[in-house]
């Protein structure tokens, strides 16, 4: 009975949650993240960081603009870029439940006009492929008329003279203009903008102060950032590009890190009432590798598997989990990740095209996993001292 109960004291303890992260920790990281962006010069950045179901750190550094005094806090807005693809996943996930559509609803379905090369593929994309990047394209695929300021109804149909690489759910190739069908799907199936499904089913919901979508939204925001990009070693303020805020799902979202934390929350499992723990386990199962991921700068240090999910990626980060997901449009960079197991998230948002922000992401998730696995052991070793300390034999399982 006494060895029974150390392995059940043992095995308990390696699960448990691990505490708060110390004030050292968080100080450490503060320093680092302050040292490392002045370092790179980078005019202005904020991070948030989240624990179970509250923000405990969330901090501003730098100016909005260069050659401005007005400093960036934590209610700041960014473009958050790709990162958008998260609320694009979570809105999906939403309007499935309530029965607006289904994932292996074909996407003909709802775009009937929409077409491949070879017409039998057309039947074989599904809903889900769209926000999976299983869609089985090249990756990138017409990026460049994005850029190029070509309106969507003009892009669209070029998918006519390409076909998939692979049959619709085989294989990633990462899209933009793709993963935005997924718009239009929403449009039809409820009748209202992707704007508006966003603000009533997650903005207002999860109270996030300062959260829009699109061009307009954007500048109608009195305290956001600037864009900046670097030329000969000095970074130079640029007017905001609307092309990629046509693609709203892709890269349309506007937020500040105290936006983005309360988003974290609700990944954390704490606003149930807007995503509940069937929705974001769907949302974050494993679709298809992303092998690429692993030779990604700073991260291949850490990281050894690599999936997406919906709108997520999924990095096994040594021994632990983390869902993540990047974001870099002309001027900005945005990084969001939180370990589910250890209940803590991590916003980066920066006014800068910097690479400065996979530094500062690893160099939190590495510190915090550490400290945290030290402490399993620690909890591990006191619950098998205390089984053994009414017990004649020690148990193997410590």
């Amino acid at each position: 009975m006494l060895k029974a109960l150390c392995g059940l004291l043992c095995l308990g303890a390696s699960f448990t949650v691990f505490a708060e992260p110390s004030p050292e920790l968080l100080k450490e990281f503060d320093q680092f993240f302050q040292e490392q962006v002045q370092q790179q010069q980078v005019p202005g950045a904020a991070y948030a960081i989240v624990y179970k179901n509250k923000i405990i750190r969330a901090k501003g550094f730098g100016v909005r603009e260069v050659g401005s005094k007005l400093p960036v806090d934590a209610f700041t807005v960014f473009r958050i870029a790709s990162v958008s693809k998260t609320f694009a996943g979570g809105l999906a996930s939403i309007l499935a439940s309530q029965g607006h559509f289904k994932w292996d609803d074909p996407v003909n379905r709802y775009l009937p006009d929409f077409s491949f090369k070879t017409r039998s593929f057309n039947n074989k994309l599904k809903v889900e492929h769209l926000l999976s990047q299983s869609t089985g394209v090249i990756a990138n695929a017409y990026d460049n008329l994005i850029e190029a300021n070509f309106q969507p109804e003009r892009i669209l149909p070029q998918f006519q003279k390409l076909d998939p690489l692979c049959t619709p759910g085989q294989c990633y190739g990462y899209q933009n203009v793709l993963f935005s069908l997924i718009e239009p799907i929403m449009q039809q199936s409820t009748s209202q903008d992707y704007a508006s499904l966003l603000r009533q089913n997650i903005f207002e919901p999860l109270h996030m102060p300062t959260a829009s979508v699109g061009y307009q939204g954007f500048l109608d925001t009195e305290n956001r950032a600037i864009p900046h990009v670097k030329a000969k070693g000095k970074w130079y303020p640029r007017t905001v590009s609307e092309s990629y805020y046509r693609f709203a799902p892709a890269a349309g979202v506007n937020a500040s890190a105290i936006d983005l934390g309360y988003w974290l929350i609700a990944q954390l499992g704490y606003n149930p009432e807007v995503l509940n723990s069937e929705q974001l386990q769907y949302m974050t199962n494993k679709r298809v590798r992303t092998v690429r991921d692993l030779r990604r700068r700073q991260w291949r240090e850490h990281i050894t598997d690599a999936h997406y999910a919906l709108g997520w990626r999924v990095y096994q980060f040594g021994q632990e989990q983390l869902v993540y997901h990047g974001g870099w449009v002309q001027g900005f960079r945005a990084e969001l990740a939180y370990s589910k197991d250890r209940e803590l998230g991590l916003v980066i948002l920066l006014n800068a095209e910097s690479n400065v922000v996979a530094e500062l992401s690893t160099h939190f998730w590495s510190t915090m996993f550490t400290a945290m696995q030290k402490e399993d052991k620690a909890s591990l070793l006191a619950g098998c001292k205390l089984s053994e300390k009414n017990s004649t034999k020690k148990a193997s399982s410590c």
